[in-house]
């Protein structure tokens, strides 16, 4: 990842205020639509979910399982030729995979790009 510098991204705070700025909504009204956002995202992620939530346009959001992987002995170091090594065991796991979506895609392609520094 590149760091950049220039306009820091807004604190959740920062984000509720916007929000309710420009639809005329009280903040507290705004804040609890965001924190029932995050509560559905939990149940559709969640152990019961169906392991996926969607912004429509935006992003995509999905649980994905990664299979336990068992140990193995005598595996080609490929740091040190001629050396063997052990691998251990890897218990299954949940990934988390974020995608974005068309309308997304085409905000980021519509930005103006930074001005060159030089």
């Amino acid at each position: 990842m590149c760091a950049q510098s220039g306009p820091k991204p807004l604190s959740k705070t920062e984000l509720i205020r916007r929000l309710a700025e420009t639809t005329g909504i009280d903040r507290k009204v705004v804040g609890q639509l965001m924190k029932a956002l995050e509560e559905e995202m939990q149940r559709a992620l969640g152990p019961e979910g169906p392991g996926v939530f969607a912004l429509p346009g935006l992003v995509k959001i999905e649980r994905k399982l990664i299979p336990a992987r068992p140990a193995k002995t005598g595996v080609p170091n490929p740091f040190r030729p001629g050396e063997l090594r052990d691998i251990p065991a890897r218990p299954a796991m949940h990934k988390v995979r974020v995608r974005a979506l068309k309308a997304l895609k085409q905000m980021v392609q519509q930005t103006p790009a930074p001005p060159s520094e030089g």
